[in-house]
């Protein structure tokens, strides 16, 4: 059996796999809160005390930077240390990629309805691809051709300096900067970020609140599922919250369009986490792909490269599976 996980500051995902089956079908599965457990060693104890199984080898796609080997996950006090893994579950070889670097390996192996075409553009044969995934935080990916194969490489781009690019776009740098200092694409673009934006919006735009929206925020323990929601009601939506979210779909879009450029995407840019899927209605309107463009004279460039969003939510777990079945 092969052991694959998908660790992220909200929730993990473990799961089984076999050679025979692959990475689309595992042969087992849980879903566990991360901020539950210690480590990563006790919450696979647990997971293997209820699924007993021979692990021939592991990977596991991590949120945060791996460096030789360990990892500290950026929005969870856990550090994982790949060989103190292995050794003190009695493993076989144990790899961790960064979560991103998990999401580009699935890219090779994501079927049609994985993926929704934002813009077909004209893909160029072994062309760079990018990734970008906002969900907790924001993650950044590009994969080269070398040759034969697409090669993953991680980044931690997410927490580059949030560059504005609009009036209301400034002002919301000003005000977070007042508050946080340094103020990151993370912290305007996730789902850690969209509750900055709210409270810009909020105290800067509109000056008032609605009380369902008050009290629905009141009660939740993550606010951001509670403002996308109401941004996206089909009867009587709630315009700070859509004012919201809007926002955070230029950004979004500018921020996907600076990757595209970095690394110069022609081959496409796929746009992964938990996020978008919720709201791709939105990302189907002009502002995202013209804050993708608006890039001066580069516009007809990025008005060439693909754009598509992974609608597979266990993306990052298939990744880590492939990784590991390779």
């Amino acid at each position: 059996m092969i052991l694959a996980g998908d660790i992220g500051g909200t929730k993990t995902i473990l799961a089984l796999f076999s050679r025979a089956a692959g990475a689309h079908a595992p042969v087992v599965e849980a879903t566990f809160p991360s901020a539950g457990y210690t480590s990563l060693e006790a919450m696979i104890r647990e997971f293997l005390a209820a699924n007993p199984a021979s692990v021939e080898s592991a990977c596991f796609g991590v949120a945060g930077p791996v460096v030789a080997g360990r990892a500290s996950i950026t929005n969870l006090p856990w550090v994982i240390d790949a060989a103190a893994v292995r050794e003190g579950l009695g493993l076989g070889p144990v790899h961790l990629l960064n979560d991103l670097e998990s999401i580009a390996n699935a890219l090779r192996i994501l079927e049609g309805d994985d993926v929704a075409t934002l813009n077909a553009g004209a893909p160029v044969a072994g062309g760079t691809l990018g990734v970008i995934a906002p969900g907790t935080g924001l993650g950044e990916a590009f994969l080269t051709w070398d040759g034969a194969h697409y090669r993953a490489y991680p980044s931690e781009g997410g927490h580059a300096s949030f560059a504005p690019n609009t009036a209301d776009e400034i002002e919301l740098l000003r005000y977070l900067q007042a508050k946080i200092g340094h103020v990151s694409y993370e912290r305007v673009c996730s789902g850690l970020g969209i509750p900055n934006i709210y409270s810009y919006v909020r105290d800067c735009v509109f000056e008032r609140e609605t009380p369902e929206v008050t009290a629905a925020l009141a009660a939740a323990t993550d606010p951001t599922p509670v403002i996308v929601r109401f941004a996206l009601d089909a009867v009587a939506p709630c315009p700070l919250c859509v004012a919201t979210v809007e926002l955070f779909v230029g950004i979004l879009g500018s921020e996907t369009g600076n990757l595209a450029l970095k690394v110069l995407a022609t081959g496409g840019v796929y746009i992964g986490g938990g996020i978008p899927p919720r709201i791709l209605p939105l990302l189907r309107h002009p502002r995202f792909l013209s804050a993708f463009r608006e890039k001066g004279r580069f516009r007809n460039l990025l008005s060439a490269m693909p754009v598509h969003v992974i609608l597979n939510p266990k993306a990052a777990l298939l990744g880590a599976a492939s990784f590991a079945l390779a």
